[in-house]
C-alpha cells in the first residue's frame, strides 16, 4: 500500500479508484483535444476556454482527494493518536493545491 511521508497508508476502495480512474480518462481526452485545436489553428478563445474547463476538472478530481483523504486517512489517524502529524502533512498539501 503507497505510505505518505506522514506513514499513513491509504487505499483507495475500488469503486472510487474506478470513478478517479474515469474522471482522469476523460481529462486526458480534453487534453488530445486542446491539443488538435491548437494543431488545427483553432480561435485562441476557444482553446483557452478548454484549457479552463481541463483545469477545472482536474481541481475537482484534486477536491475529492482531498476530501477522501480527510474523511478516511486522517480521521484514521486522529482516532489513533497521530492526528497531529496527518493534519500538518493535510494543510501542507492543501496549501500546494492552492496556489
Amino acid at each position: 500500500m503507497p505510505r505518505s511521508d506522514a506513514g499513513h497508508a491509504h487505499k483507495v476502495a475500488r469503486s472510487e479508484k474506478a470513478d478517479l480512474l474515469k474522471r482522469l480518462k476523460r481529462i486526458g481526452g480534453q487534453v488530445e483535444g486542446i491539443s488538435r485545436m491548437i494543431a488545427e489553428d483553432r480561435y485562441c478563445i476557444d482553446i483557452v476556454t478548454q484549457i479552463a474547463a481541463a483545469r477545472s476538472a482536474l481541481d475537482a478530481l484534486g477536491l475529492k482527494l482531498l476530501h477522501d483523504h480527510a474523511h478516511g486517512c486522517v480521521q484514521q489517524a486522529v482516532r489513533s493518536g497521530s492526528g497531529d502529524a496527518a493534519i500538518e502533512e493535510l494543510m501542507k498539501v492543501v496549501q500546494r493545491f492552492a496556489r
